[in-house]
Formats: C-alpha cells, structure tokens, sequence
C-alpha cells in the first residue's frame, strides 16, 4: 500500500500533562480547514468482486460512485476507517496487518500524525471472520437480564478492543411497532423499558471494555409504513417522545453512550440526518450528549437520493453538518465539499470545529494524540495477533445467555424430555431448522452477512469459521439412548411440498415428534429475516406452516420449535401442539441450548420482548396501545389481541405471587412509593422467574396505553423457596407528554400491576397522586430499581 509522507509536527495537544480542552483548543488553532474537514469523512475498502452473490442492496453500488481510493481520501487526514475486519473473511494476524498498514498511512499522510478510529459492526458480536456469534438482539430482550447483557458485551468489547478496534456499532434501540419489518431480529422487542434498560446494559459493558458503543436507528427506523425498510414514518411528536426516543435517552443519561447512529426513516417528512431538532436540540441540548453522531452508511448520500430533499450532494452535506451530524459514513462522499462551501459562505467555519472538536476530543480520550516527541511512526494500535475471537469462556457465556432467551410458551406436561424416561423411545426431528446451523444466527452474524455472499469462490471451503451445533447434533447428545429420525420435510423457503409426506410418516411412527421450522437471515431480500427482508404478513415462510399441519395430523404429540427473527402467527398450531418453544436467532450455541430448556437440563428461562399474533394478517398493535387499539368488543370484527402477549413465558414449576402492598396508598406528583410484592416457588423444580410491574391512568389528558411496563425484577428461586421483592418507583414513571407537547405528571389514580405478563398480573393495587400536574424536566427519573430480600 502506497501512502504520501508528510513531516509530523508536534506540540501542546500530544501534552498528556494538559487538559483534554487545552490540547484541542491548541490543535484545532493549528488546523487548517481541509484538515479539520478530514476529520469528519472515513473510507471502506470494499471489495468489488463478481463472486459475490446478492445480499447486497443495489442502492449500495449508486451510493459508492465517485469514492476515492484509499491514498486519496487520507490526504489531510481520516476520521474513521469502516470495518476493516468486518468486510471479508480475514484470520485476526490478517486484519491486524491491514489495520496496521491502514493507521501508518493514515498518520503518515497528516502533518499531525492523527489516526482513524476504526470501527465494526457488532450486532451479535463482533462482525468478523471466527468470532463468536452470540444471540441476536431480540434474544437478548428475551433474556429480561441487564446483567448478562451487559457481561456479553464486555466480552464483545474486548475482543474488539484486543484487535485494535475502537467503536462499535451497536445497540440497535429501535422500538418494534410492526413485526412485519425485517430487522425486528435486531431489535430488543415491543417495549421501550426493556429496550432502554438491557441496551443501557449494553453500552455499559462495551464501553467498559474500551471500546465506544452507537446507538441506533436515531429515531423511528422500526415504526416505518408497512413494516416496510426505508419507509416513512408516520407518527406524533407524543409518540415518538414517550415511546420511540425513551431507549436512547436512557442510554445517553444513564450509560452515557459515546455515539449515536442516525435513521435512515423520514419522521412526518423530516429526515433525522437533516433534523435539527433531533441531533442537536434533544440529543444534546436536552439530554446533555457529549459524544459524536455518525451516518448510516449513505444517509447523507440518501438526502439527494432518496429523500429528495438536498438538490446536490454538496447541499446534502450543508444539511447533515449543520443539524448536527459529525462524521460521514462508510466513506467521505458530499462531505468532501464542506472545505469549498465555507470558502463560498455557504457553510460556517464555526460548524466545521464543532464537529472536529467532537471527533477529536474523543480520539485524545482514546490516547490516540499521546506520543512522545522524536517518535516515528507515532501512535499504533496495540493488537494481539494471537487473539481466539471464538474463545471457551465467550462461547460458555453464549449458551448461557441463549438458555437466557429461550421461552416457553406452552406446555401439556410433555416436556422437559427427562433423557432416561425418553431412552429406548423414538423422536421424530423434522424441520428445515434442525439440521441448517445457520437458522440459529441473526443476518449481522458474519456467516450470514458476509461468508453468505461467497457460497462458491475465493471464500469457498472455510466453512462458517465457527463450529454451530444444530438442534439435531444437540438432540443427538441430550438424549444419547433415543432414537433420532430426521425428516426435514420442506425448506425454510419455496413451495416444494415433496418432503412433507415423508415427514408425517416418520412421525407417525415415532413417539414424539420435534418439529422445527423457522427463519434464515440474509440481507436485502436474500433471506427470510434481516435488513430488507420484510414480509407482507406473518404466516410461517415457504410451506412450513403446511408442513407443521400436516405432522400435527398424525396423531403423534408434537413439540413445535421455533427458531426465528421475528415473531410468526401460531394460531390453529399451537393449540394443537403438545409444547411450544420459541428461540429468537440463539446464537452458534444456540442448539444446544434450545435442547437444554427441551430436556430439562435447564429451567425455561425466557420471556417474550414482543407479543405472538394469533393470526398472520391479524397485526398486534403492541400491548401499549391505547384503549382505542385494543379489542373492541364488536365494534371491529378484528381482533388484534396477541395469541402469547408480552412478557409471557413458562416454566417447569409453579410460582405464586401474594401479599401486594404499597408503601402509601397516595403519593405527591414528585414522590415516591414503595411497591413489595412476595414471590414463591411451589413445584418441585427450581424456578426461573421474571417479576413484572405495569401500570396504567385509569384518567388521563390525553389517551395512554391501557398497561405499561415500569419495572421488572429476575430472580431464581429453589423448591419451596419464597422471595420479596421491592420495587422504588418515583412519581417521574407516570410522566407523558401532554396536550401541549410538555412532559407532565398528573394528579390522579392509577392502577399498579404485578405479575408474569402483560396479560397475567393477579396482583392490583390502586395508588392515588396529589397535588397540581407537574412539568418534569430533562433530568428525570428513568428507571425503577428492584430489590430482591427475604420472604416477610
């Protein structure tokens, strides 16, 4: 790789000695214009290769047209240097030798010897060749577990970390409102507490481990037209404050989040990467954030195009500086006009050192500027070349947090699949999902994402670059004296049917059949789930659903698996099926672990992050609707009531729940009451149990949803254990914004919940708040915290 050399000049911003602001008011008095515009570009070196096979938008080759090559576009410096590791398959002594390379050149080319950040995808973990794919985000809401988020992802963060990265592009914070959308994978469900809580957890973890976390889609992505990608985004400045911006605000206060990732989506026909409002006057002026906000890849390139609200590429980077967007990415397209339009007026110099500023400051906070005078090549990344992405103690914590996710959602006694009552038996496996092992990753995972695109070539023979034990092998050493017959019956997709009388017959000479069906992720129609792969409604893909009536007719009890990305319609299978298990993209140990919960091995731990309609065209509105979106008793012939609502999920005991008591029966308006509620285990098995807390106006000024979630506590319990478990909620939980767009809470009486779901809370109390109606302000109280003691 060539590169141009310039002579580096130091000074007081390489003083470690100095303040973070005094070292970038020196720097910054010493660029020049066309330095400081460097700063806000990046550059990908992506591979143009016949090979590669769909996956890839078409849009993607449009929005690469006039990128420069890599000597070009460092000329004065970088900013960001996009997925180095991430965008072929390269063993870590490989990407480290090209990150290395890349970083001299960089350093090289600049007269102060600034490095890039590099920064990769890590949706699932870390995006690269032989790393750990861990559970897909909506697995993780699953989990209802903060804590072992937030422990995966400071096992992403320092693999990444370890191997020279400094950023991530991760959590996704998008709150699902249509399960028609292809990314719902990547979301953490339905409700904003618990997608703000575990991403908070997230960030935590990401960052503790070193390296920055971005949150995305900033804001609306999953509230899109029709569950459609890249579809507008028709909604109210309420909903979107009380829903849609609560997980990020939560991040930015609570974990303090490092970076934010603009939405493709127009939000009422503003476009967030152009918006103002959204970048600058609630990120930062309301909510205090400090860090940088990145592009979507193309997103600045998208004001031109697609939004068709910038008339050139020059006017669409005038837009996105201005509303507060700092770096563009995967590489430097309209930015590179920045330079010219302050030179023309168009564009204040004094924008331009807003946002290098901002990159800069967190590149020294890196230690990116701290070298010493009279070195050469200036700083390095440190990389271990020895690094095992894919190390024993990542994929232990894998299956943990895939047990973590796996739900339960019915059960007539069949199950757990006792390994010595089922030995000398046989059990029918049937199901495209049993025996495909990349049906248990989600479409970020590098095998679907990237490997996907090569199945014949250059890449061909390296295999998944991790070992994915399918359901079958898991099946095979779970129950080592039953007899295994597999059938898969149909495939994920199409509409051959041939395999399905197969299929029913080896069922019906079985003694139990375990039926697997599903998705596989893929990329912008290439696959069932993922980026681009929405659906028109929610019937199971291809002829599965044909396939599990089928099998369901042979008279043989069956235990319908589900390994998906998105919730599908059950209603007329599962009432039929013996037991139902849902698995959302559990990750390359996610075999063994739905096998875990199948047997018994583990106690059925999950709980849903999002409701399972009843019916495929039937859409769910989200169990936050307000009373108007929920079932109206004849006034629509439809019913949009979820077969399995949120939070539901089962277990192989029996738990009770007893003795509700409040604190006070009345607090003020910015009081605070105590919530105790005892939580016993009566079966004879451990119980793994979710302690939920909703609430809900009984009046309000303006419609709110019937139920909301605004606390929940995981905690094990022993047979014959009992727990009490204590909830602190502020008066701030009962805020929403009101008529007049302020954020308020009002005098009044209010039902509080406690429960296993949404739809199952046997405990009600009702709790009176005095006083005036209150406006609350931007630092109020995001999360109620939960204590676990002994029984009273």
């Amino acid at each position: 790789m060539s590169r141009a050399t310039v002579g580096r000049v130091t000074g007081p911003w390489n003083d470690v000695d100095l303040s973070p602001e005094q070292r970038l008011a020196a720097l910054l008095g010493q660029m020049s214009l066309e330095e400081k515009v460097s700063q806000l570009g990046a550059h990908w070196e992506m591979r143009n290769d016949e090979e590669a096979q769909g996956e890839v938008a078409p849009m993607e080759d449009a929005m690469s047209a006039g990128k420069l090559d890599f000597e070009d576009e460092i000329v004065d410096g970088l900013g960001h240097l996009t997925r180095t590791y991430g965008t072929v398959p390269l063993s870590v002594a490989e990407g480290a030798r090209d990150l290395r390379e890349r970083q001299r050149a960089v350093i090289a080319a600049n007269r102060f010897g600034i490095p890039a950040i590099a920064h990769e995808e890590c949706l699932t973990g870390f995006t690269a060749f032989q790393a750990t794919v861990y559970p897909t985000s909506l697995a993780w809401g699953a989990t209802f577990d903060p804590a072992l988020v937030e422990e995966m992802a400071a096992r992403i963060g320092a693999d990444m970390a370890a191997v020279g990265v400094q950023q991530g592009l991760a959590p996704v914070l998008d709150v699902v409102r249509d399960a028609r959308w292809g990314r719902v994978e990547e979301t953490m469900g339905e409700d904003p507490y618990v997608v703000g809580t575990l991403g908070s957890a997230y960030v935590r973890g990401l960052q503790r481990a070193g390296v920055m976390a971005t949150l995305k889609h900033f804001a609306g992505y999953a509230a899109s037209t029709a569950g459609r990608n890249h579809a507008p985004v028709h909604l109210g400045r309420r909903a979107l404050l009380d829903l849609i911006l609560v997980p990020f605000e939560m991040a930015v206060r609570e974990a303090g989040a490092a970076s934010v990732m603009n939405s493709y989506a127009d939000i009422d026909g503003e476009a967030p990467a152009a918006s103002r409002w959204l970048l600058t006057e609630v990120l930062r002026e309301t909510w205090g954030f400090t860090g940088t906000v990145v592009a979507d890849y193309w997103a600045v390139a998208f004001l031109e195009k697609m939004h068709r609200v910038a008339e050139d590429q020059a006017h669409a980077a005038r837009l996105a500086v201005a509303a507060g967007l700092d770096i563009e990415l995967p590489h430097t397209g309209g930015y590179r006009t920045l330079v010219q339009q302050v030179r023309e007026g168009l564009v204040e110099e004094s924008v331009i050192d807003t946002a290098a500023r901002r990159v800069l400051r967190q590149k020294l906070a890196l230690g990116m500027l701290d070298v010493e005078d009279g070195s050469e090549d200036g700083w390095q990344p440190e990389v271990d070349e020895s690094r095992d992405l894919d190390s024993p103690g990542n994929r232990a914590l894998a299956r943990q947090v895939a047990q973590r996710s796996v739900v339960l959602l019915a059960n007539d006694g069949v199950l757990p699949l006792e390994p010595s009552a089922w030995s000398g038996r046989t059990v029918a496996v049937i199901g495209p999902s049993a025996g495909e092992a990349r049906t248990m990753m989600g479409c970020y995972s590098f095998p679907n994402h990237v490997l996907a695109k090569y199945p014949a070539g250059t890449f061909a023979g390296q295999g998944l670059g991790i070992e994915v034990p399918t359901i079958l092998d898991a099946l095979r050493s779970g129950l080592p004296g039953t007899t295994l017959t597999p059938q898969q019956g149909c495939a994920i997709t199409g509409e051959d049917r041939s395999g399905i009388p197969a299929a029913v017959e080896a069922a019906a000479a079985a003694d139990l059949a375990v039926v697997t069906v599903g998705d596989l992720a893929g990329m912008f129609g290439a696959g069932t789930s993922g980026e681009g792969c929405d659906v028109e409604d929610l019937r199971l893909p291809g002829v599965q659903h044909e396939l599990v009536e089928a099998v369901l007719g042979s008279g043989t009890p069956v235990v319908l698996v589900l390994v998906t990305g998105r919730p599908y319609a059950l209603g007329g299978l599962a009432e039929r099926a013996a037991a139902v298990v849902q698995a959302f993209f559990p990750g390359e140990e996610g075999g063994p672990a739905v096998v875990d919960v199948l047997t018994g091995a583990v106690e059925p731990a999950g709980r849903l992050p999002i409701g399972i309609p009843a019916r495929a065209g039937g859409q769910p509105v989200g169990y936050l609707a307000a009373p108007l979106g929920q079932h109206s008793q004849g006034v629509s012939n439809l019913d949009p009531t979820p077969l399995y609502p949120f939070g539901h999920g089962l277990g192989y005991t029996e738990v009770e729940y007893s003795a509700l008591e409040l604190s006070s029966a009345e607090i003020s308006v910015d009081g605070t009451v105590s919530v105790h509620v005892s939580v016993a285990n009566r079966g004879q098995r451990p119980a793994e149990e979710v302690v939920q807390l909703y609430s809900g106006d009984q009046v309000a000024s303006v419609a709110r949803p019937v139920r909301e979630l605004i606390g929940y506590a995981r905690l094990r319990l022993e047979p014959g254990e009992s727990r009490r478990v204590s909830f602190s909620v502020h008066a701030d939980r009962f805020a929403f914004t009101g008529l007049d767009l302020r954020r308020i809470v009002e005098p009044g009486s209010t039902d509080l919940w406690v429960g296993r779901s949404s739809a199952d809370t046997p405990l009600h109390a009702e709790l009176r708040l005095t006083g005036q109606t209150r406006e609350v302000g931007a630092r109020r109280v995001l999360t109620t915290p939960a204590t676990i003691g002994p029984a009273s």
